[in-house]
């Protein structure tokens, strides 16, 4: 499994419950600049239409040999996954008032898959706590580095 891209932002603006592997609807350019590592899932999401699930703002770039068969570069995408998942997904987003996101695109065999995540969204004093952690953990890996170097 080669990891493509990440949604590094996702983990700390939400808490993220449960993960999901879905497949991308894509055209043959889209599929040479994504194994090119031409794609961002920075400001992408996910929502449910007409029982399908449908990405939306994924910026893959145009493929640079594509001529006439290069697409919008943020088009809607849809997902491939069974039904009886998007409908369970379907129920939490509404009962809960979760939502979905990217977290990553990888290669899995000669596939090209995306990992999503059912997720609940963080607060202020949240995300304070989480570079706090963050903060504190460096600080104690240097702290180590240093006793082990001696």
């Amino acid at each position: 499994m080669k990891i493509i891209a990440t949604n590094r932002s996702a983990t700390f603006e939400y808490f993220i419950e449960e993960s999901f592997e879905a497949g991308i609807s894509l055209v043959g350019p889209e599929v040479k600049s994504i194994r090119a590592g031409n794609v961002s899932l920075k400001e992408c999401f996910i929502f449910i239409r007409n029982g399908q699930m449908v990405l939306k703002n994924m910026h893959i770039a145009p493929y640079e040999q594509g001529s006439f068969s290069n697409v919008d570069v943020r088009r809607d995408r849809t997902l491939l996954m069974h039904k009886f998942e998007i409908h369970k997904l379907m129920g939490k987003v509404q009962e809960k008032g979760l939502t979905l996101i990217p977290t990553k695109i990888y290669l899995k065999g000669s596939l090209i898959k995306m990992e999503i995540a059912l997720c609940k969204g963080k607060q202020t004093f949240d995300k304070r706590k989480t570079i706090k952690d963050r903060e504190e953990k460096r600080n104690l890996q240097r702290v180590f580095k240093e006793y082990n170097s001696r």
